[in-house]
């Protein structure tokens, strides 16, 4: 792209509350630099003139280049290679109550070595409550990590809580994960998050469709949320109370045609309200990283069976198992107390005994058989 082709983007990325569907659709017909001079000039038309009226006047666009650039950043639009376009393909078919902020953004501030389409390729979204308990930051970090150690992105929106778990358990594992943040690139947010938000900008990527010094508001929040779920193939809620950002996050997830899974918490935890809520409402239960791996991996990647306490008797038939239920635990007993036992013909019973006696399971002594002490 020309300077005049990114400092008309950076412009148009200020005058409207995003998303703007006029600005972006004007943008679509007739380019950045056109958009970005009709804007200026108050002819871009009723629909988009109502937007932009209240900023279209600010003209920042050379020094928030200039800010990106000295964070190492770049601006990236849709006429970049690494703009993902699949995963904002999903805003088309949003209908019902979130169809008025279902649109992909119109441009993306970005930070940080990873490329977009890449992320999105092979990514999760870890969210959930700032007031995380101690069970739901180890659950995220457990969950990120082995995300991470599989390669597949984090995406989580960096707040304090089960956000900041998930980003930080992502890194420790050297994994790829990005903070999608509500606010512009240069805003830390939280401020108590600061170094990790460095952390994230240095090996993994921060995205953003607000300019820089745009403060995070609550509606920002909310707005954020639907680009969490967009970068994602899957949203996994770890934590959340009745009402929640996460819920709202699983919403735009759900919408958009992602898979959407809850972790179980404790029934007596306020703090899991949420996810039980999720989880009645057929979103996927999820307890551990090959689980969410299933539902964003490739085709054919499945997770392996959860490892289960095996028994010496679990490879034993029905009869064997009753044969041997029918041994007192110390006692010896001859074949027809057994048979008596169990309510099997005696002949019946020889057969289990030595199938059990074979497998070590019991012993026999001068014409009486006992279970084998283990």
């Amino acid at each position: 792209m020309t300077d005049d082709v990114v400092r008309a983007w950076a412009y148009l990325s200020r005058v409207a509350e995003p998303p703007c569907r006029a600005l972006k659709a004007l943008v679509a017909r007739v380019g950045a630099v056109e958009a970005a001079d009709r804007v200026r000039r108050g002819q871009a038309g009723d629909a988009v003139n109502e937007g932009v009226e209240a900023r279209r006047h600010i003209d920042s666009a050379a020094r928030d280049l200039e800010l990106l650039a000295a964070m190492g950043g770049r601006l990236v639009t849709p006429d970049d290679d690494e703009w993902p376009v699949l995963a904002f393909t999903g805003f088309g078919g949003i209908e019902g109550r979130l169809r008025a902020q279902a649109h992909p953004p119109m441009v993306l501030w970005v930070v940080g070595p990873a490329r977009l389409d890449e992320v999105a390729a092979r990514a999760a979204a870890v969210v959930g409550t700032r007031a995380a308990t101690a069970y739901g930051e180890f659950a995220a970090s457990e969950l990120a990590a082995g995300l991470a150690t599989r390669d597949v992105a984090v995406v989580s929106g960096a707040a304090f809580g089960i956000d900041g778990a998930a980003h930080r358990a992502a890194l420790a594992a050297d994994g790829l994960t990005a903070a999608v943040l509500a606010g512009g690139i240069d805003v830390p947010y939280p401020a108590g998050h600061s170094s990790l938000l460095r952390r994230i900008a240095e090996d993994g990527v921060l995205i953003t469709e607000y300019p820089p010094g745009v403060r995070p508001a609550r509606h920002r929040f909310l707005t954020r949320n639907r680009l969490v779920a967009a970068l994602a193939g899957a949203t996994v809620v770890v934590e959340a109370g009745a009402r929640s950002g996460a819920a709202n996050t699983a919403a735009w997830a759900r919408g958009l045609g992602r898979a959407v899974c809850a972790v179980p918490g404790p029934i007596t935890s306020s703090a899991s309200v949420g996810c039980h809520a999720l989880l009645r409402d057929a979103a996927f239960l999820v307890t551990r990283a090959e689980d969410v791996v299933e539902l964003v991996g490739r085709i054919g990647e499945l997770s392996p069976e959860e490892p289960r306490a095996a028994s010496p008797l679990d490879d034993l038939d029905d009869t064997d198992k009753r044969v041997y239920d029918a041994l007192p635990a110390r006692a010896a007993r001859n074949l027809d107390e057994i048979a008596m036992a169990a309510g099997l013909p005696a002949r019946q019973v020889l057969g289990p005994l030595a199938t059990l006696e074979l497998c070590g399971l019991v012993r026999s002594r001068d014409g009486r058989w006992k279970r084998a002490l283990r």
